[in-house]
């Protein structure tokens, strides 16, 4: 056989000069190599090459298979939303107290038979321990349903700005037209950083202390020098640490607590962070005090939750346990306690007539126009809401856009029309829960109670003889907690809790001496 080859090689290196055979042998040459390629070789090629995109990024100076795949995906992202999608939000969805936790069967008891005394009284709530509380804060925001942004229109440029911008009633039924994405009118109108010359103006460094609140904030306020500032008691140390106290006064409230000894240098009384307020945008004291009642979530941008209290209240539980009680448990975006007596707009505005709380023409208009756009008295078929009109004085929120919304558009009534919040509450609800499934908590006005303990205006307590009557300063605080006796469970959320006994006054005399004086009788002279 070899000398066969060894024959044959001669005979092609022969003929092999000749121009023909040599284009020949080239061809077949040729051919053998392709099918060489195509028929043999083709796996291997398919294994060793990189996909089509890694080539390219690889020809582009990519080094390594790793850094090619995330450019890869980089580029991806960048071209097209809809070949990397994002991961789908997260929301807090709520929870359920386990089976035994004593808060889960918890019912009110029957207020006391107490004949003398039928106005309003707190009652008992139950609420979990601070600590569990705290442990309970969602990591992750509420759902908005209806609108997922919401900016808020400035008119620098206006030719009569005000505070709200007034804004037009074509205007006005648009904004309660709820939509994913929107812009409404929400005070402040005059500028693009609330507080920074848009009236209602704060200083900068104050400003920067409360854009650095990004948890929970607690907040009141004080205008002409009308209230005391109040201490909260019973307040966790954590709570002391992580929760911005803030009090708003004006510059005349600022210089009697300076007279008063009350405030130093530090603008601090106790918990309380003390920022003043200049170049206030109305004459009134009672709207001045809905910006900030209304319009937290614009002056604390990066805030999650607050907590707003009238001046006139003193906070006597932990904020944690507040919000873990009336919004988390819940799963609420916003709650209000129910008025302990009226639940219909329009016996409310009559009492505000009675009691004079504003020109009672301006609240016939305000009541006759809500009547056109379809309000009407509560009856049982607006069931599961339970009343009409609200006790204003505390307002517990979280910072997602609907509730936002909610309290923009509640601000834009009162600003334009009346300041008596509890006339237009109704109308701004039952609007955006017409178009939304958005539901807020209406807790008994008892259950307030419990929480926050009513004091006396300032004219009033410094008209009484010194020292004040008993029931004007003293409290008696709750006894400790209930000891949990139910077994402990593997659950999350533990099963022990605490039930809070409402606060007391001490009873006063002076209803009795006011009794005494008005049975006086008068003796006629018959000399």
């Amino acid at each position: 056989m070899f000398k066969e080859k060894e024959g044959l090689f001669p005979v092609i290196h022969k003929f092999a000069p000749r121009k023909k055979v040599g284009m020949l042998l080239l061809c077949a040459v040729s051919l053998a190599v392709f099918l060489w390629v195509v028929f043999f070789d083709k796996g291997e090629a398919q294994e060793s090459n990189p996909p089509i995109g890694n080539r390219l990024f690889r020809e582009a100076g990519q080094k390594d298979n790793s850094t090619t795949i995330e450019s890869v995906e980089q580029t991806n992202a960048g071209q097209s939303a809809s070949t990397v999608k994002p991961p789908p939000p997260v929301y807090f969805k709520g929870y359920t107290l386990p089976p035994g936790n004593p808060c889960e069967s918890f019912t009110l008891p029957p207020p006391p038979a107490d004949k003398k005394r039928t106005g309003p009284r707190p009652c008992p709530v139950c609420y979990l321990p601070v600590e569990q509380a705290i442990a309970l804060m969602p990591d992750a925001p509420s759902f908005s349903p209806g609108v997922s942004n919401l900016t808020y229109i400035h008119e620098e440029n206006s030719e009569k700005p005000e505070f709200g911008g007034y804004p037009s009633l074509m205007q006005r039924n648009d904004s309660y037209d709820v939509r994913e994405s929107m812009s409404v009118h929400c005070g402040f109108v005059k500028g693009i950083r609330p507080g920074h010359q848009t009236g209602f103006d704060i200083d900068d460094s104050d400003l920067n202390e409360m854009e650095s609140c990004r948890g929970v904030v607690v907040a009141s306020a004080i205008f002409g020098a009308f209230d005391l500032v109040r201490q909260p008691k019973n307040i966790s140390e954590y709570a002391k640490k992580n929760v911005c106290f803030l009090m708003f006064v004006d510059e005349q409230t600022e210089v009697f607590l300076r007279n008063s000894s009350a405030l130093d240098g530090s603008m601090r009384i106790g918990l309380w962070k003390i920022v003043t307020v200049h170049n206030l945008p109305y004459d009134d004291p009672r709207r001045n005090g809905k910006v900030p009642k209304l319009l937290l979530h614009r002056l604390f941008p990066n805030a999650r939750y607050s907590l707003w209290i009238d001046a006139k209240l003193e906070l006597v539980v932990d904020p944690y346990q507040i919000l873990e009680r009336f919004l988390w448990r819940k799963n609420v975006s916003f709650a209000i306690s129910k008025h302990y007596r009226r639940f219909d707009v329009f016996v409310e505005a009559e009492a505000n007539k009675a009691a004079a709380k504003f020109d009672n023409a301006s609240i016939d208009f305000q009541v006759e126009f809500y009547k056109k756009e379809g309000l009407t008295p509560y009856s049982a078929a607006k069931l599961p809401i339970t009343s009409d009109v609200p006790e204003g004085c505390v307002v517990v929120r979280e910072h997602i856009p609907v509730s936002n919304l909610f309290a923009c558009l509640w601000f834009n009534e009162v600003d334009r029309f009346t300041p008596r919040d509890q006339i237009s509450f109704a109308i701004v609800r039952d609007k955006i829960m017409s178009k939304t499934n958005w539901t807020l908590n209406m807790f008994l006005d008892c259950e307030r109670r419990n929480f926050v303990v009513q004091g006396y205006h300032r004219d009033i307590l410094e008209h009484w003889s010194s020292p004040p009557p008993p029931g004007a300063t003293e409290i008696v605080h709750p006894p400790p907690p209930v000891p949990d006796e139910t077994p402990q469970t593997s659950s999350s959320i533990t099963t022990s809790s605490s039930v809070t006994e409402p606060l007391k006054k001490v009873p006063s005399k002076r209803g009795r001496d006011r009794k005494s004086k008005r049975h006086r009788k008068v003796i006629g002279n018959f000399a």
